[in-house]
């Protein structure tokens, strides 16, 4: 370590938060520099190796000055990839699944990463950074680095005769956090693959688009953070799931799932000894985005079960579940009156809306289907299609149905032009004054005369850097760039006309930091 050039930006940049970062977390709650707060299980601090003077820097500096010494680490040979894993680690520690905002940045790192590596190679930083400084901001208001919630947790003792998945589930629902901690610890142990299989058994319990989302993006992160943290990362969706379970309400209908999974499992001999492989034509996936949207949940649960069980290829049903989210972001009439919240005034679509939280929950469903066992990998699809038409009967049932999919008739029509690049100049203005009926019109018209959409996709992710999105710009991004890769031609433009309307309900709304990075970068 060279202790000049430490002690110059401790004394200069960060002050005592430096002095954590160097010693790590453990050392310096000995020495009475953080505090080492008592967990349910009453563990230690955590610490992570090789990584903990990044991660500590990103718990302990003032967030005033994070983004420039972020971009001077860059500059002195520090990877993107290890900012991002140094800010996982750190808001796994410090907020373990339970803080709002925390869980929400957290989920946001992955599609910020996957962004960076669109862009060019001086603008990559943009996305992430504007990510690191809302994580470090929330550390702040947290309480910083002595306020974490992650500790180190003894792992419990397995029984050799119960399913490993059903004895966390079992732990979840008696809410019981130190049990499902060391529950969980003790199959952490094991490979990350069955770890989070057996995860998936008490996430499944619930539909709630967080409890859905958060494992998702838990999991997809290893990749950045290596898979020797898969007990970190995942842990953070235990203890969301007891904390569900303490302030459930079953009269609202939460524990349907519960029996319906198993259930439809019996009814329809799932999983299957090896997934369909029968591809569907247009008219099926079209006729099937209808019948899960339009159904009850259960009966859309029960369609989706009944494709499995036929042989359909699974990728094609959850095609089919993602275009019906999609129509959840088409057909909204806005956010009501009496919704209205800062940064998401009456008629927008953007945060946390109904289409964008179930179109994301989906995604997660789907890309966890790809990764487990073939029991979740039927549950995920399954509990997608239910998940789609319960946020549709819960968020103005009956209206949705009602409600005309965009583009409206009316803007279409009034779109005389056909060159791409005026379509694309006019989309953009339409963005920049909060015209979603507009911008969505040009954005259809735009796929329909069969243009590339690289520049369409070029267009959305720059307001989707440069905009708070009230914590959802950057997966929704992420969820329309994968569902539209994977959607067959005749319905893919959907998704990107979705996008279209919710970047021009968030555009005007600056995100914090990035004005600051994109001077500091040049760019």
């Amino acid at each position: 370590m060279n202790t000049r050039g430490s002690r110059r930006e401790f004394l200069g940049e960060v002050g005592r938060g430096m002095l954590v970062a160097s010693v790590g977390l453990g050392t310096a709650a000995e020495l009475g520099l953080a505090a080492a707060r008592g967990a349910e299980d009453g563990g230690g601090p955590i610490s992570f190796g090789g990584l903990e003077p990044l991660v500590g820097l990103m718990q302990e500096t003032e967030v005033g000055r994070l983004v420039p010494m972020l971009v001077e680490r860059l500059r002195a040979g520090t990877e993107l990839k290890q900012l991002v894993a140094a800010a996982a680690l750190a808001n796994a520690r410090t907020f373990g699944g339970e803080d709002y905002v925390g869980f929400h940045t957290l989920m946001a790192l992955a599609p910020a990463y996957h962004m960076a590596r669109e862009l060019p190679e001086g603008e990559r930083a943009l996305p992430v950074l504007k990510v690191l400084y809302r994580n470090t901001n929330r550390i702040h208001e947290h309480g910083g680095g002595s306020s974490a919630v992650l500790h180190e947790v003894a792992p419990g003792t397995l029984s050799s005769g119960q399913d490993q998945g059903e004895a966390l589930r079992e732990a979840v629902r008696r809410k019981d956090m130190d049990g499902a901690e060391r529950t969980f610890a003790a199959i952490a142990a094991g490979p990350p693959d069955d770890a989070f299989n057996s995860l998936l058994v008490a996430v499944e319990d619930e539909t709630e688009v967080h409890r859905v989302v958060l494992p998702y993006r838990a999991w997809e992160l290893l990749d950045v953070v290596g898979r020797d943290q898969a007990h970190t990362m995942l842990r953070q969706s235990v203890r969301y799931c007891v904390k569900s379970e303490r302030s459930r309400n079953p009269a609202a209908g939460a524990d349907e799932p519960r029996s319906l999974l198993p259930r439809l499992f019996d009814r329809h001999k799932l999983p299957r000894s090896s997934p369909g492989t029968t591809k569907p034509g247009d008219a099926w996936v079209e006729s099937m985005c209808r019948t899960i949207f339009e159904s009850s949940p259960s009966a859309a649960a029960d369609a989706v079960a009944a494709a499995l069980a036929e042989g359909i290829d699974p990728a094609d049903v959850g095609e089919a579940i993602a275009l019906a989210a999609n129509q959840l972001v088409l057909r909204d009439a806005g956010r009501p009156e009496r919704w209205a919240a800062p940064g998401k005034p009456p008629g927008s679509v953007h945060g946390d809306s109904v289409g964008v939280h179930a179109s994301d929950a989906v995604n997660a469903w789907r890309n966890m289907g790809r990764a487990v066992n073939p029991r979740n990998a039927a549950a995920c699809l399954i509990l997608a299609g239910y998940e789609v038409a319960r946020d549709r009967q819960q968020a103005r049932g009956a209206e949705f149905l009602k409600w005309a999919p965009r583009p409206l008739g009316e803007f279409l029509d009034a779109v005389k032009v056909t060159d791409p690049k005026a379509l694309l100049a006019e989309a953009e203005a339409a963005i920049r004054a909060n015209q979603q009926e507009i911008a969505s019109a040009l954005v259809h018209r735009y796929g329909a005369l069969g243009h590339d959409p690289e520049p369409v996709f070029a267009l959305m992710r720059k307001y989707a850097i440069s905009e708070d999105g009230a914590l959802h710009a950057e997966k929704y991004y992420n969820t329309v760039r994968e569902e539209f890769s994977s959607t067959r031609p005749a319905f893919r433009w959907r998704q990107l006309v979705a996008l279209a309307r919710v970047t021009a309900s968030e555009c005007g709304r600056p995100a914090p930091g990035v004005a600051q990075a994109r001077e500091l970068l040049r760019v």
